[in-house]
């Protein structure tokens, strides 16, 4: 039986880099987003993490346009951004 090219990837680590991008940014979108769902009477957290989880769009609200700026970056790169600074804050890295 031959081996697949995948098969050699098993048990190695990959890495997954993010290019480092204006932080600022990625802060002011989730800053519009979390004070849209807010407004909106949402729990801004609960609904953050059922679009991080999931990837659909409607846990965001349409109110102030939510739902297409968080849309503007992919969900990797607004978790990598929460996650450093959760991290930086915490003193974990």
């Amino acid at each position: 039986m031959s081996k697949s090219p995948n098969d050699k990837s098993i048990g190695k680590t990959m890495r997954y880099n993010i290019p480092q991008d204006d932080n600022q940014e990625i802060r002011e979108i989730l800053q519009q987003v979390y004070n849209a769902l807010e407004e909106k009477g949402y729990n801004p957290i609960n609904q953050l993490v059922g679009y991080f989880m999931s990837g659909d769009p409607t846990y965001i609200t349409n109110h102030r346009n939510a739902r297409s700026v968080i849309r503007q970056r992919e969900r990797d790169e607004l978790l990598e951004r929460i996650l450093k600074s959760y991290l930086e804050n915490n003193s974990l890295s």
